[in-house]
């Protein structure tokens, strides 16, 4: 099929089943055009080129030839497909992790500055020295870290929208 006739079907493609090389490859051309993110699976040699191309080139580790696990970004060892939905499950919960630390991190050190600062200025006297601060912040640091890597992720996560390839890690409301 012409790259011209692919276009206007691009908005409704979700899954494209037992293509040809050609048309994974055209497509994947496509849609990066378009600025989304694309994920291929192959296991073939003639898979490679759009595997090489794709943002996310995932092969099949015990069907896959070596030239599509070295074309890919991704071999999937079992070759399951429900693994791939369980690394986006895991990819997305670490993600979600790195926020929360991140919101964490950004108030406890401004209740932090904000104390020093105010303290300073009425009473002369910072109320936590330096020492004391950085024992906190160690201790905050560890806690927090351990408690959102052992977060197990939620189903839920299946359902919110992918986050935009420039979307910021930190939003103005953080």
């Amino acid at each position: 099929m012409p790259a011209a006739e692919l276009i206007p079907l691009l908005p409704r493609l979700r899954v494209l089943a037992r293509s040809s090389p050609e048309d994974k490859l055209t497509l994947v051309s496509l849609l990066k055009k378009q600025g989304e993110v694309v994920a291929v699976t192959g296991d073939g040699t003639n898979d490679a080129p759009a595997l090489k191309e794709s943002d996310v080139g995932l092969a099949m580790g015990i069907a896959g030839t070596e030239v599509a696990k070295e074309a890919a970004d991704i071999i999937i060892l079992d070759d399951n497909f429900s693994s791939i939905v369980k690394s986006v499950l895991w990819g997305r919960c670490v993600y979600e992790n790195i926020r929360k630390f991140l919101v964490f991190q950004l108030s406890v050190n401004l209740v932090a500055m904000i104390s020093a600062v105010v303290g300073s200025l009425y009473g002369g006297v910072a109320p936590l020295n330096v020492l004391q601060l950085l024992w906190v912040n160690m201790i905050m640091d560890t806690l927090a870290a351990l408690a959102l890597a052992t977060e197990e992720p939620y189903i839920e996560l299946l359902d919110d929208k992918p986050h935009g390839r420039h979307e910021a890690l930190i939003s103005g409301t953080m």
